[in-house]
Order: C-alpha cells, then structure tokens, then sequence
C-alpha cells in the first residue's frame, strides 16, 4: 500500500516540477487523514523530493538525446557535410595548393 501511495503521489505532484513545499503540503494532507504517520513524513518527503529529481535528470537527458537525435536527422536529410568530411576536404584542398605551388615554382 505503501508504494502506490507513493506511485500515486508522485504521479498526482508531477514529481519533475514539484517544489518541496508543494510535497511538504500534500504529504502533511496524508499525516492529518492518518494516511501516514508523523514519523513517516519527513522521510516520506525527502524520498519523493529525490525521486523527482532523479525523474527531471531523465527527462532532461532523454530530451537532449531526442534533440540531437532531430538535428543529426536533419542535418542528413538536407546532406550538409559532417566535420570529418569538411575536415577532409579542407586537408585536400591544402594538399592541392601545395602542388599547385610547387608546380608553379617550377616555371
């Protein structure tokens, strides 16, 4: 019972944006209907604080690999070059200027 109070409590709080007074009020709310008990409580509010903020961690990481999932995407889609590409283009394109001068020193 205990853990889907707390699933269910999380769910309820939107545990990535609660703050701690939001947690503290609903948590104080269970105390008062004897839902949990006085000595529960605090660690009952740290453990879902944590939660929460392990949840945001998550999220925050699975948005970032999402975005940067979009954008290598995209960047193929639209066939822009890669930094190795460009970077071997550019070690060519020196590599033909030096020849280039070569030859030219040989007139």
């Amino acid at each position: 019972m205990k853990d889907l109070l707390k699933k269910g409590l999380a769910l309820a709080l939107g545990m990535a944006v609660a703050s701690r007074e939001q947690i503290e009020k609903v948590v104080d709310e269970l105390v008062k209907k004897g839902e949990v008990s006085a000595a529960e409580s605090k660690n009952l509010v740290d453990e879902l604080i944590k939660k929460g903020e392990e949840e945001h961690q998550a999220m925050r990481t699975k948005m970032r690999e999402n975005v940067n999932e979009h954008v290598k995407e995209r960047l193929r889609e639209l066939e822009v070059p890669s930094q190795e590409t460009v970077k071997n283009l550019e070690s060519r394109v020196e590599e033909l200027i030096r020849r280039l001068e070569k030859l030219e020193n040989r007139e």
